[in-house]
């Protein structure tokens, strides 16, 4: 198990667990895990670790097949500037490593900024906590356990 599924075991949310097998040598961990699980990239989220100027770390949560909009999700965390964060701190400061980063069960909890798109879809996809794993939750659960702010993010 992984910190995500344990703590959504913890809480009692449904969902569901999708392993599947990770090529080390793919870069697009979210465009992977779409077709590995044939689900259209619209429905599988990834998790984007954030340094907002005036906010420190945050979290964006937006679908693999999207770019994240910088300058919404700094006005969003109240800052004005944004960029991804350095990939050792994101590391740390998570308990995740890159391409398994989850928007559940993080070491230490960002705030987090789930794209309004996931709205549209009874469940979606994210990471499980480990490449190669994606969980499937409605994103109304998903929202409420995260504590996530919703915005159009892409």
């Amino acid at each position: 198990m992984t910190p995500a599924i344990d703590a959504l075991q913890a809480v009692g949310i449904p969902h569901t667990i999708h392993p599947y097998d990770h090529d080390p040598a793919r870069r697009s961990f979210g465009i992977e895990a779409a077709e590995k699980l044939g689900v259209a990239p619209e429905r599988v989220f990834k998790t984007l670790i954030v340094a907002v100027d005036s906010a420190g770390l945050c979290v964006g949560v937006v679908p693999v097949a999207q770019q994240l909009n910088m300058k919404r999700l700094a006005k969003a965390a109240g800052g004005k500037k944004a960029g991804m964060a350095d990939t050792r701190l994101a590391e740390r400061t998570t308990g995740y490593v890159m391409g398994g980063m989850s928007p559940v069960g993080q070491k230490r909890p960002l705030p987090t900024y789930l794209d309004s798109s996931a709205l549209d879809y009874a469940t979606i996809f994210v990471s499980g906590g480990k490449r190669g794993l994606d969980i499937e939750m409605n994103p109304a659960e998903l929202i409420e356990l995260i504590n996530a702010t919703i915005v159009d993010l892409t």
